[in-house]
């Protein structure tokens, strides 16, 4: 008796005349399948990598969210989440200026719940590290990542942590050598259902598709752009083409570099200059544009200011006002 799996395989590889992509449903019961463990390891691969090959729709894109969503254990205790800030890229040229921004609207009320890995390519230095460097952890369960949510207004939950199984998909990149449609998924992921995400891409055109498969999934709100490395993190030295959806509208803004020539690529990764930056032991020109200009594009995501000059100039407000100590006050 042929495999329960094996016409979703069938659907993508029957060569080029036969192929075709999935629907929303097929691709939702696809990914079901995976999570729950009826999949033999051969059938895994083989899908992950037919879908490389012709990338997914947004449709596809979509049905396999909601799966991994359906497939999400719950805290005993839901908090309300403004902001869900998904970081699995990794930086390589410069520091992860992002989770300043993170921490800048936690620090104003905002309840941000930051969601990645904590490793998994050489050279690049991801969240759990800047994290360490300043003083601070990620959360080691969903329950604890709500207890810091409620106490600090933000937490950062690794995803191995909420789901080892799409953390496992993920580290089939060393096997398989190729990124698969799970490195797309998990930026949407939301675990706790925030009203607004903040995604980051490299790779063109998948903006358009995360921006397309959150009108399919119904969310509330949506931020998609180009980040610096990957990450959801603007490069103020390039304009930045940001794909909003909110309110069941589609909306695309260009926000224009912020400086006339690129700075270079910094020489070391020291996280310990971002608490240096934030305490204002030190000053930094690209670390403070990058926050300034990620954290006003999270505030246009929450709709919170009209267009890009209001929100540059709130995000700038806010930096200034900033706590000097909030690092200190939030160490766990």
């Amino acid at each position: 008796m042929e495999h329960s799996f094996a016409s979703y395989v069938q659907i993508l590889g029957k060569g080029r005349r036969g192929a075709r992509d999935l629907t929303h449903e097929e691709a939702r019961e696809a990914m079901a399948l995976i999570l729950s463990g009826a999949v033999e390891p051969v059938q895994l691969g083989a899908f992950l990598m037919l879908m490389r090959v012709k990338e997914e729709t947004a449709a596809e894109l979509a049905g396999f969210v909601a799966a991994a969503r359906a497939s999400l254990p719950r805290p005993s205790s839901l908090v309300t989440v403004d902001l869900d800030w998904a970081s699995y890229a990794g930086k390589r040229r410069q520091l992860p200026w992002h989770l300043l921004a993170a921490l800048l609207l936690a620090s104003h009320g905002s309840r941000v719940l930051m969601h990645g890995v904590g490793g998994g390519t050489a050279g690049r230095v991801f969240v759990p590290q800047a994290l360490a460097a300043l003083g601070l952890a990620p959360a080691r369960s969903p329950a604890e990542a709500a207890q810091q949510l409620e106490r600090h207004h933000f937490a950062f939950l690794p995803l191995e942590a909420v789901s080892p199984v799409l953390q496992g998909m993920l580290d089939l990149k060393s096997v398989l050598g190729l990124r698969s449609p799970v490195h797309t998924l998990v930026r949407m992921l939301n675990p706790f259902a925030a009203q607004t995400s903040i995604i980051g891409i490299f790779h063109p055109g998948y903006d358009d598709r995360h921006q397309e498969a959150a009108a399919l999934l119904g969310d509330p709100g949506l931020a998609v752009f180009k980040g610096e490395g990957g990450e959801p993190e603007r490069n103020p030295d390039a304009d930045c083409n940001v794909r909003l959806w909110r309110e069941g509208q589609k909306q695309n803004q260009v926000w224009p570099a912020l400086f006339g020539q690129r700075h270079l690529r910094d020489e070391t990764l020291d996280c310990s200059r971002m608490r240096r930056l934030w305490r204002d032991e030190e000053a930094d020109e690209y670390g403070t544009a990058a926050v300034i200009g990620t954290a006003a594009i999270a505030l246009t995501a929450l709709g919170r200011a009209a267009d890009p000059e209001q929100a540059m100039l709130q995000a700038a407000h806010l930096w200034h006002i900033r706590n000097r100590h909030f690092l200190e006050s939030i160490a766990y």
